[in-house]
């Protein structure tokens, strides 16, 4: 079953699973695709959480504990999640030792309703770390022009980060430059650099899913050619920037002083269009050093009948830039396009959180002792 998984690892890609739940940590059923599917990292998101939570499944005695206390509803949600995490975490530490700290990570995301306040998701990013109290962790913030000097600061303080909602390749770099930043500053500060890991996570499907509807729109005979090119180019193109800056001069510095590379993750790897084989972001994203996050479908649809032929990224830059090209040419704006995808995913994340509000607060309140 898990040869495809294998080959897949074996190439450079690390396999982290995109979703926990209480049920999946008290079954086992996490610690099993660690020691079967080669799972050695999780990631987690507000939407995650909000699925999670509102199955009920396994949170009924905390959600009472939480209740007894009458806490407010967002500390509510700080606790829980960050009990899921941390048990996650201890669950991934001898993943974690076995990599030196490269994997066996568990990323939790800041207040998706901060992503617009630099200082506030600093101040956020601090406080998860604390909560959460493991090294294996990585606190996600995302891209957006806020983002960026937040993602400085809190590498500038020795936090790992996984950075979110990455869908441009301009603003990928600049997510690298702020990861160098950051490192900068923390070897101006005397932390080792050596712990501080981070991964920037890069959306594949989204850029498909949006850019197909426009292509369908137009069409043309051209256009339809064009379909399910642009995620795998831009991600190519990605990785291309990946190789630039992590071989500069600047790098150099800051590699001799015990740096590690921020890995590009290839995040949004569950395929939308039917038409597409269920495994396109996996097979056709293999580069070493890389980071690939799957739902659990996607990690069962790979292990079952993924074509991991080696190394599927490096060597085609030329084909993807002029795939991207082609999709200029025939009149969609690449960056109208990509602004518009981060300003959804934001949006997203932020009407999760606020369903996940509205179902702890009901919980809270059917739980409450009576006076």
């Amino acid at each position: 079953m898990t040869d495809a998984l294998k080959r897949l690892s074996d190439e450079g890609v690390a396999i982290w699973l995109d979703d926990l739940s209480r049920k999946r940590i008290t079954s086992g059923n996490l610690a099993e695709l660690i020691d079967q599917s080669h799972v050695v990292g999780v990631t987690t998101n507000p939407s995650i959480f909000q699925k999670a939570i509102s199955s009920g499944e396994g949170y009924e005695q905390q959600l009472a504990d939480l209740a007894a206390r009458k806490v407010t509803v967002d500390e509510a949600i700080r606790m829980i999640t960050t009990a899921d995490v941390r048990d996650a975490a201890d669950i991934l530490r001898p993943v974690f030792d076995a990599t030196n700290g490269q994997d066996g990570r568990v990323s939790i995301e800041v207040d998706p309703r901060l992503a617009h306040d630099t200082k506030a998701t600093v101040a956020e990013a601090k406080q998860l770390a604390w909560l959460v109290d493991r090294p294996n962790t990585l606190i996600k913030i995302p891209a957006t022009k806020a983002g960026l000097p937040a993602i400085a600061d809190v590498i500038g303080k020795g936090i790992s980060v996984n950075v979110t909602l990455i869908f441009s390749l301009e603003r990928y770099r600049a997510v690298m430059d702020a990861y160098l930043t950051g490192l900068e500053q923390a070897k101006a500060a005397g932390l080792d650099l050596s712990l501080i890991h981070s991964v920037a996570s890069f959306f594949v499907s989204r850029v498909d899913t949006e850019i197909d509807k426009r292509l369908d729109a137009l069409g043309t005979d051209e256009a339809k050619a064009l379909r399910g090119k642009a995620a795998l180019a831009n991600a190519r193109l990605a990785y291309q920037a990946y190789e630039e800056v992590f071989s500069s001069d600047r790098w150099a510095v800051l590699e001799k002083a015990g740096a590690n590379k921020q890995r590009a993750l290839w995040a949004s790897t569950g395929v939308k269009d039917p038409a597409y084989k269920d495994t396109l972001y996996v097979d056709d994203l293999v580069a070493p050093n890389t980071v690939n996050t799957m739902p659990e479908a996607t990690l069962e649809a790979t292990a079952d009948h993924g074509r991991i032929t080696g190394d599927t990224v490096r060597g085609t830059y030329e084909q993807a830039k002029a795939e991207l090209d082609a999709i200029a040419k025939v009149g969609i704006s690449y960056d109208e396009v990509v602004q518009l995808l981060e300003d959804e995913g934001v949006d997203k994340f932020e009407q999760s959180w606020n369903d996940l509000l509205k179902s702890t607060e009901a919980e809270l309140k059917r739980l409450a002792p009576e006076a």
